[in-house]
């Protein structure tokens, strides 16, 4: 009944911000089995879980998430789009830097294989060699 409560209540959230369970996750900072193992009533939100919660997203009442009690969003946010604006800003940030990274060069000689060795079930075995030897 109360994990019940809980767990709708996340539900409400990942679906007013337009998110996918593991989009929820990353913003939040937590693994994504552990949102999945939260959904699915196997685990309760720890401590942990519900800061990370209220700190990615502060329009998200405490008092609501945790009694049911108050507003969602708070009072400060009545149009879900201002919030939703706000996550895709930071995805696309997000993005941006991940895409204007280097590539990372491979400063090392690249090595040529010198023997390669096939074996067989029959218990035999064939050996190939390079012909640079």
């Amino acid at each position: 009944m109360v994990n019940e409560d809980l767990i709708s209540r996340v539900q409400r959230i990942i679906a007013f911000y337009g998110l996918t369970v593991s989009a929820f996750a990353d913003k939040v900072g937590v693994q994504r089995s552990s949102i999945s193992h939260l959904l699915s009533g196997r685990n309760k939100p720890s401590l942990d879980f519900v800061l990370k919660l209220v700190q990615a997203f502060p329009d998200v009442n405490l008092y609501w998430f945790l009694k049911g009690e108050g507003n969602f969003p708070d009072d400060s946010i009545t149009d879900g789009s201002d919030a939703a604006e706000q996550v895709d800003m930071v995805t696309e940030s997000t993005h941006t830097i991940r895409t204007e990274l280097p590539l990372p060069t491979n400063t090392k000689n690249k090595s040529e294989p010198v023997k390669i060795v096939l074996f067989y079930q029959d218990g035999t075995f064939e050996s190939f060699h390079s012909k640079n030897d």
